[in-house]
Formats: structure tokens, sequence, C-alpha cells
């Protein structure tokens, strides 16, 4: 066979060699030890958790090293891209903190290694085959889908490994006066690497995350270019890789069955193989077993859950790099203060068998993140929260800005800050009570009767003054407890309960649900401060008259 022939015979058009796209696309000018690495999603439209461990990895891996990160866009399956794919995906990432150093953008690309997205890279892919053919390691083929059917049927039926392989790869040898027979005929035809692996042989290869690997050689002549002249995505991201000079390639570990192909291409090809980063997936509790998240079950999957539930950015960040290093809560407990950016990532700490999603958690981690923030930081946080999900509670919350953030600062700072808010979207529920609006009326404990709250409630009128400072204000409120036959001795109310009708807990009870329509709340003297005092008195008499 007069391989340089057929290399002219299938790609006559085909004038570039690979030396001059070695041109083309230089070595990047980036310090030792630089670590370049890629986002290369297909335009789906779903973005998910995945996504985003995907790319913080990627992202930490890339900048801190003084590297890049791109986005390349791999849009080689024209059936399943969903337009607008891209630009949901780069809105989404860039929400946390998840930026582009090159790349296809939302208008078209930046950076002198495009174009990034695939399907207009065909040219170039061109090259590389007419390459492989002139060199014997890559052919045509013009079998037909039922050929191919019948190769599965006769293949199962005799309990063999499916694939176009050995025997099965009928279009390996055939002559190029054959091929151009077929080719007169119009027929179509794909581009097929022609294996020289054995199944009987097996290598060694260090995964970045799975560790020494013993891999079993391919002898499957996998597709290159598809019948219209894309090419598959094992062929693209090869030479992708190669000339936008990736040195990491972070991706889920499904794509382990086809990395013994990877690696032969590469070597093909002449190609120094970058190194991989395979990532397990994200499992999940389900009953006493583990499972992947899924799309169909489990809504926390998406990333748009994320923001429409209000967890902070900084909340999911931090969730994610417990999840990815196991040493961060360590760092964290040393560095409180410092931004999560500072920490120091390594791929080689991440679970080799995936990590788990544990939702419970990630509320914890967010009443952490959110108490170590200022009112000021809550107050525009949740604003931009509330503007997209609730305008109503957002106007209320801009109305009186002053108000908000007084509400938002009780508890905060100190050592042991309040955790009441884990979500943005709790905010209305922890809050809402001080806008008469979203005031709940009370509904007091049946055991106590009316007049007995109608009673606390007309005293502690008597003696409400806002100017009061905590330590007078409870002392009011246990000498209308005294006054009423009530306790403040809670040791002696526990001994003999039938002794007292309440203790001062059950009138500081009363009192806070006239005030908040709550039996919990932050501190009640706080709250009173903040309302004020006609606001306070207006709603005691409110509930008063309601009774």
């Amino acid at each position: 066979m007069d391989y340089q022939a057929l290399a002219e015979l299938l790609f006559s058009n085909v004038t570039d060699t690979p030396e001059m796209l070695e041109e083309r696309f230089p070595l990047r000018n980036v310090p030792e030890g630089a670590v370049v690495t890629r986002m290369a999603p297909s335009p789906t439209g779903f973005v998910h958790l995945g996504n985003l461990v995907q790319g913080m990895i990627s992202e930490r891996m890339a900048h801190q090293s003084g590297g890049v990160l791109f986005l390349r866009v791999e849009d080689t399956d024209a059936k399943r891209e969903v337009p607008g794919a891209v630009e949901v995906l780069i809105d989404s990432l860039k929400h946390y903190s998840i930026l582009f150093d090159e790349g296809a953008t939302h208008t078209g690309d930046n950076g002198i290694y495009g174009p990034y997205r695939q399907r207009q890279r065909a040219a170039i892919y061109h090259v590389y085959a007419k390459k492989l053919v002139s060199e014997g390691q890559a052919y045509p083929c013009f079998a037909t889908e039922e050929e191919l059917a019948a190769m599965r049927e006769k293949q199962e039926a005799n309990k063999e490994t499916t694939g176009y392989y050995g025997k099965y790869a009928i279009w390996r040898d055939r002559s190029i006066e054959e091929i151009k027979e077929q080719i007169a005929a119009g027929n179509p035809w794909v581009l097929r690497f022609r294996s020289t692996g054995s199944i009987e042989n097996q290598f060694k290869f260090d995964d970045l995350v799975k560790g020494k690997l013993t891999i079993t050689e391919n002898d499957v002549d996998h597709v290159l270019l598809k019948s219209d002249g894309i090419p598959t995505y094992h062929f693209a991201h090869a030479v992708d890789d190669h000339l936008m000079r990736t040195t990491h390639v972070v991706r889920g570990d499904e794509w382990l069955p086809t990395l013994p192909f990877h690696i032969q291409l590469f070597k093909a090809l002449g190609f120094k193989l970058p190194k991989y980063v395979h990532i397990g997936p994200l499992m999940k509790m389900d009953g006493n077993s583990k499972r992947k998240l899924s799309k169909r079950k489990d809504p926390e999957l998406a990333l748009t859950y994320y923001k429409a539930e209000g967890f902070p950015i900084k909340a999911v960040q931090e969730y994610l790099m417990t999840v990815l290093n196991s040493n961060f809560e360590d760092w964290r407990r040393a560095n409180p203060d410092a931004p999560t950016d500072s920490f120091k990532f390594s791929p080689k700490k991440l679970n080799p068998a995936g990590s788990l999603f544990d939702y419970a958690k990630l509320i914890d981690v967010s009443k952490n993140v959110i108490s170590r923030m200022g009112a000021e930081e809550v107050y525009e946080l949740l604003v931009e929260w509330a503007e997209e999900f609730d305008a109503d509670f957002a106007a209320k919350l801009e109305s009186d800005p002053d108000f908000a953030k007084a509400i938002l600062a009780i508890g905060r700072g100190g050592k042991k800050p309040r955790k009441d808010l884990a979500v943005w979207k709790d905010a209305k529920e922890y809050m809402g009570f001080f806008y008469d609006e979203y005031l709940e009326k009370p509904v007091f404990d049946e055991k106590f009767d009316k007049a007995v709250v109608i009673d606390a409630l007309n005293r502690f009128l008597e003696k409400f003054d806002i100017a009061d400072d905590s330590a007078a204000w409870f002392e009011k409120v246990k000498t209308i407890t005294t006054d009423m036959g009530f306790t403040t001795d809670m040791k002696a109310y526990k001994a003999d309960p039938a002794a007292f009708p309440g203790t001062v807990a059950d009138i500081s009870t009363f009192i806070r649900q006239a005030v908040t329509g709550k039996t919990n709340s932050p501190d009640l003297y706080t709250v009173m401060q903040i309302l004020g005092y006609e606001r306070t008195v207006a709603r005691i008499k409110a509930t008063i008259e309601s009774l």
C-alpha cells in the first residue's frame, strides 16, 4: 500500500503540515512548573455540580502555579448541542469565581490558540488525519450500519468482546483500488485508527488521583473522523491538548476505559502525553449504600439549585473544598479569616473513589460562612438574591437599609456569633417579623388563660421604657413575674411545678409572641430596640385587643 498516495486521495485539499501548525501554536511562555489546563464541556445546556468541581480543581491547579486555565467547547456532536449553552456555562462558573484566562467567550474567542470551538477546527484535525494515513496509522472504513450491526450480533453470539478489531476490522487491509471504487461510488466513510495494541499486553500508568494503574493495551480500531469530517472526542482532544499546550487534563473517571486508546493515539501522533487527573464522581448516601448524584433524583446536582436556595458563593466554595481536600478544614481553623483561594490545593489529596456529598454538612458550612460576614455584606448579598427570587422582600429590605442592617447585625461579631442563617431563602422567615406586613398573629399556649396573658402584657406596657438598658429591662420583666405569682427560680419550679402558675420564661414568651409573633426569636431586648417604642407598644396593644 502506498500510504502517501492514500493520504493524498483522502485529503487532497489539505496543504498545511504538522510543522506549520507547530509554528502557528508555539509553546506557551509560562513559568517552569506552571499548569496549563482546561475545561472542555459539551454544550448540552445542563450545568451541574460536577462541572463546578472540575472547574475548581482546574482553576486552582492552574492559577496557584502561575499557569493558564482556558475554555474549549467540544461541540463535535451537533445533535446534543443546546443554543446558548456555552454562555450559560461561562456565567454559571463566573458566579463561583471560575474565570478563564482565554478560550471561548460570549462573543467569540479570546486567545491565540483558537479557535476554541472544535467544529471550527476541522481543517486542523485533517492535517493530522492526513499525517496518520500517510504513515499507515489510519485508514478509511466504508462499513455500513448494517454490516456493523451484523458484526455485533455475531460477536455477542460467540461471546466475544464487541468492537471493530482484529478479524472484524474488515477495511483495515483493503487495497487502494477498492477504496477508490467506494469513493467513486459516493459511499460515505469514516477514518479509523490502525491499532497495533493487544489485550494480551499491559503497561503501567501514573494518574495524579488514582495513583499507579495497570492498563491493558487497546486493540480496537476506533473512529477518528466521522463521515462528515468532524472528529470524535478522542481524536480532537489529543490534537487540541497538544496544540493548546495543555499540561494537565482534569476529567471524570468515566473516561478511564478510553485511556489506553488516548495514550496510544498521543504516541502515534508524536505528542507528549499530558498528566491526567481522573476525578471520581460525587456520591450521596441512599439508605445504607452510596450512589452517584443523579440529574433525575437529586435537584442539588444542578448549579441553579444553589443560587435559587440562596447559598452564598463562599459557602459553596468552602464546602466543596472540604470535599476535595480533607486537610482544608484544619487549614480553615488555623486561618479563619483567610480567603479560600489562599489554601494550597493538591490533586493528590482527592478521594480516588469519589467524594461524598453531605447536604447537612453544606448547611453547617454555610451557617459558619454567613456568621463570619459583617451586616453590610450580609445585607448586600441578601438583597442581590431577593431581587431575583423574592422581589417583594427585596423592596422591603431596600426601603430602609439601615433598619435591615440593624436586624442583620444582631448577634454578629465576637467569638460565638449567631448562626441563624444557612441560606438567603431562610432570611424572610428569620427576620420577616420585623416588618408589619410579614408579622404573624401569635398563638399562645392553651395552658394559660387569655386573661393571664393580657394581664402580663398590660403590666409590661406600664413599665416599658425604651431608654432602659438590657439589665433594667429584664429586672422589670422579673418584677412582673413575681407580682403575678410566677417564679424566677427555675430550680424551684422544676422541684415543684404545681407551686407556681409559670416562670419568668413564660412571661418573656408572652411578650416575645406579642412583639414578634413567634416563640423563638433573637434577643428580645435587642428586637425592641430596633423596632422602637411606638412600634413595640402598638404590637403589644394589638395583641391584647385580639385576645
